[in-house]
Formats: structure tokens, C-alpha cells, sequence
């Protein structure tokens, strides 16, 4: 007889009913351990968060980066947690112990809720840049095309049932199986999924079919993680293995898409924004403006205008590629069309906020060199008026990149507000510092510091004039501010529309 019971569980913690709960003793074969004496207790589910078990859990203790996670076997224990995976023996629970247990825990999780992306139709994206918005567009396209989805973005996890908002660009691999999991016992057949380079290198993903994967670009980033551009890339590349991925959907506009889509062994759809000749799909005639983007859209038995509500030349990039993975997947060029035609607008991507204000004033999540490079020259476009830009650096992150980013906003804009965003763990001045240097070295806009968030978009508020144009950029979407241990709410949007609204009755 099996047991479907559900534990209960925290407000806001949704978790899907296992079919079938396995015993431990299934778990460990699955993982190729010796099977252990006796079946052992039957697991209703997987974390590898202490603070986040539930009665019936598996409690996956790993090395982290300051503490072990062995250090709260007891309070998972305490919590209902019936046995553990782990590098080393866990006492009062049963342990599956293996060498490296990150690397196991994706296969793991999907073999707990019996493998739910091999009954859905599961899109990837990965990339420097664009991949939230391009996850965004396969959304769209596949609602317009009749599908019943699922998204898991940067900015939110979605069922049919439920919505929340996303912790990390893709879910560590319990929560992600469970909202496989979740989707399938809604009825959905489709899911779009960002897919971070974070989320490859530590296995977040293993265990998770891909039927396509879109691939946006690569740039310099995230090399605190990979320690280098070869190894960023490779872990970008690996998504793409024929093993997780049925089909690569490849920008040939960049010159390590061009290399991924050359040594892929896995089948290939190109697409080219600069309208490439041999690219499977093509744009021309792109205009762009502060309605939104037009071009022109070529592929098989395609020829036809798209106008998308989405601002920036940046966005035919993804929405080519979108369109070319849901075409693959057999979804009508017209429906896929007419979800990125419809769609209004990713949260801090590009977000217009309005107060009444006599100039342009938006958010963005660019948080590279490369973003800059594409989003500035745009933004520049739209005014003859100045170009103002408020950024700062996130701490514990990719040091190499903090100077440059402040040297090339004050290349392409007229002012530079640099303030905090989350210094983590690291000194907030140090911070502002190093980007500071890198745009007052560029000898070309004003620049300003402000540590406060707030109050540096207030004064950047203050510094605009009439047709002006003014980004807040580096965290978009992102609604809390993280410094010495501690987070607290912070929304860009909100912050800047108080800003703005305070400007109106002044």
C-alpha cells in the first residue's frame, strides 16, 4: 500500500505530495551505495536547508563555505529529518555517505519525485546576459500557444496553483525537483527555466531534462565562482550535453555561442540578431526606441514584422531565440510571436517607473561590463539630453570586474551615482571605492558617492533635468539589501518611485 500521506508545513512552503516514498535503502542503490541492512525509514522529502525541514525529510549536509552542514544535524534532526546524505556520518541519523554529496543530491532529488521533467516539456536558457527575459518570452509564447506552464526565473517560481518570489536565478536541486514535481501534479506540460552558471558548476540541475536550451551570450563574469573565462564557459557549455539536452538553440552573433554551436554534439538551431546569413533565424531592420523594439523576423518559412512592448535592441536577441526553441518544439511562429508581442514588461529588467516626471527614469539588472555596453549606447539614444546612471558592486563577488564597471558607465554616461548594493560580507567603502576609481578614471562624467541607497537615488533624482534619462542598475528585481549577515528590504522600483514622487511636491 503506498503511502501518500503529507506531512504538515510552514506557512508558505509548498511541497508536492511524493507517489511514492521511498525507503532510504532505495535511495542509497540509486546512488550506487552498498544497500544497508534493513529498508530503513521511508523519506517524504529532501533539503538541504536545516532551518527548512519538514517531518519525513532527508537532510543533505554539506560543505559550505563557512560551516559544514553536519553542524546542524541535530537541528534537523530535532525537526523530523529521518536520515541524512553527507561526506561523513551524521549521529542520530542514518547516513547515505558519499564523497561529494553536492554532485549526487540533483540525481537524487529527481529520483525521490520520480524524475518529473521526463514528463514535461522543460525549456533551459543560460547566458551572461538576457537569459531572464529570454525565460520570460518562452513563458509567453507558450501560454499564447494554449500550454499549460510553469516558470522558474530569477525573479519568480510560478505554478498554475501558485506563485513566489525566486531566491536565486535557478533553485537549488531540491526546490527545483519539487517544483518540477509541483507542475506535474497540476497538470502542466511545459516549464521555462533559467538556467545560472552557478546552477551547472553545482549541480542544481543534474537530474533535469531539457527538451531545448537557449543559449544568450557570453561574457566576463562570475569569475569568482570559475576562476576563469574557459572555465565559465564550460560550465555554460555543459548544459548542452546530449545526455540533459534534446536540442541547443545557439546565438552565432557571439563568438562563444559560434564556438558552442561548432563542438556540440547535441542537434543545433541558429539565430542571429545581426542577421548572419547562415543562421536558421534572423532579424533586420531593428528599430528601437522608448515604445518598445521593431524588427524584422526570418527563419524557416518566416518572414514577418515583430513588435515587441520589451525596451532595448538587446531584447531581439531573446525573443529570436525564444522563438526559435518553441518553433523546434513545434509551437506556431504565430503564437510564439504573439506572447513575446504581448508580454509587457520583465520586473527590473528595463522597468519604466512613472511619477509624472519630466525625463525617462527606469531599472535595470545589468550588472556586468558587457550589459553596460549594449543597455548604455541604447539609453543614450533616447534623449539629447544626459545619460544618468546610479550603480555600485555586489561584495563577495568577482572583484576583477568592480573598477571596470564604473570605468565604463562614466564612458558612456554623463553622471555616475555610485552607492551600496549588497556588500555582504565585505566593506561597503571598499566597495564604492573600487568602483568609484574605475569611473572617476574614466575622466568623462560627474561622478558622485553616496553610500546610502536611498539617499543616492534621491540625488540622482535630484541631478535630472528635463529629458534626461536616468538607470538605476545592478540588482533589478532583487528586494533586499544584504550587509554583515543581516538583509533588509530594499525595492529599486519602490525606492526610486518615492524618490520621484517626492521630487513632484517639492
Amino acid at each position: 500500500m503506498t503511502d501518500t500521506s503529507t506531512p504538515p508545513q510552514p506557512p508558505g512552503r509548498r511541497r508536492p505530495a511524493l507517489r511514492r516514498p521511498p525507503a532510504l535503502a532505495e535511495l542509497g542503490r540509486a546512488l550506487g551505495l552498498p544497500a544497508p541492512e534493513g529498508a530503513g525509514p521511508r523519506v517524504r522529502g529532501l533539503t538541504l536547508d536545516s532551518r527548512r525541514v519538514l517531518p519525513g525529510d532527508l537532510y543533505a549536509a554539506l560543505p559550505g563555505a563557512h560551516h559544514h552542514g553536519a553542524r546542524f544535524a541535530e537541528q534537523a534532526r530535532a525537526a523530523g529529518a529521518v536520515a541524512a546524505l553527507s561526506d561523513r556520518p551524521l549521529p542520530g541519523l542514518p547516513t547515505l555517505v558519499v564523497p561529494d554529496p553536492r554532485a549526487v543530491l540533483g540525481q537524487l532529488a529527481a529520483h525521490l519525485h520520480e524524475h518529473p521533467s521526463r514528463q514535461l516539456e522543460v525549456y533551459g536558457v543560460t547566458g551572461t546576459n538576457g537569459k531572464t527575459s529570454t525565460t520570460h518570452l518562452l513563458d509567453a509564447g507558450l501560454r499564447a500557444a494554449g500550454r499549460r506552464t510553469g516558470l522558474l526565473s530569477g525573479v519568480q517560481l510560478r505554478t498554475p496553483r501558485w506563485s513566489r518570489p525566486a531566491q536565486r536565478t535557478t533553485p537549488e536541486a531540491p526546490e527545483l525537483q519539487e517544483v518540477l514535481a509541483a507542475l506535474r501534479a497540476q497538470g502542466a506540460t511545459c516549464a521555462a527555466v533559467e538556467v545560472s552558471s552557478h546552477g551547472l558548476a553545482l549541480h542544481r540541475v543534474d537530474g533535469t531534462c531539457f527538451r531545448a536550451a537557449v543559449f544568450t551570450n557570453l561574457g566576463s563574469d562570475h569569475l569568482d565562482l570559475h576562476g576563469d573565462e574557459e572555465s565559465y564557459f564550460a560550465a555554460k557549455a555543459s548544459l548542452f550535453a546530449p545526455q540533459r539536452c534534446a536540442l541547443a538553440v545557439v546565438n552565432v552573433d557571439d563568438a562563444h555561442g559560434r564556438r558552442l554551436a561548432a563542438q556540440v554534439a547535441t542537434p543545433v538551431v541558429t539565430f542571429s540578431a545581426a542577421g548572419r546569413p547562415g543562421a536558421d533565424w534572423r532579424a533586420g531592420e531593428v528599430r528601437a526606441d522608448a515604445r518598445g523594439t521593431a524588427f524584422r523576423l526570418r527563419g524557416p518559412g518566416t518572414d514577418r514584422r515583430v513588435r515587441l512592448r520589451l525596451l532595448g535592441a538587446h531584447q531581439v536577441d531573446n525573443a529570436l531565440g525564444a522563438i526559435a526553441a518553441l518553433h523546434a518544439r513545434g509551437v506556431e511562429v504565430e503564437a510564439a510571436v504573439r506572447g513575446a508581442e504581448q508580454l509587457a514588461g520583465v520586473p527590473g529588467r528595463l522597468q519604466r517607473v512613472d511619477a509624472g516626471q519630466p525625463f525617462l527614469a527606469l531599472v535595470d539588472h545589468v550588472h556586468n561590463v558587457a550589459g553596460q555596453q549594449r543597455l548604455l549606447p541604447f539609453l543614450r539614444g533616447l534623449t539629447g539630453g544626459r545619460l544618468l546612471v546610479v550603480l555600485g558592486a555586489t561584495g563577495e563577488r568577482d572583484p576583477a570586474k568592480r573598477a571596470p564597471l564604473g570605468r565604463t558607465a562614466a564612458q558612456l554616461a554623463d553622471v555616475v551615482v555610485v552607492t551600496d548594493e549588497s556588500p555582504h560580507g565585505e566593506d561597503p567603502a571598499l566597495l564604492r571605492e573600487a568602483v568609484a576609481a574605475g569611473a572617476r578614471a574614466a575622466g568623462a562624467a560627474r561622478v558622485h558617492v553616496e553610500a546610502d541607497r536611498d539617499r543616492a537615488l534621491e540625488l540622482a533624482v535630484s541631478l535630472a533635468a528635463p529629458g534626461d534619462v536616468l538607470v538605476v542598475g545592478g540588482r533589478g528585481h532583487e528586494g533586499h539589501l544584504v550587509a554583515g549577515g543581516r538583509s533588509r528590504p530594499f525595492d529599486d522600483v519602490a525606492r526610486l518611485r518615492a524618490a520621484l514622487e517626492e521630487l513632484g511636491r517639492s
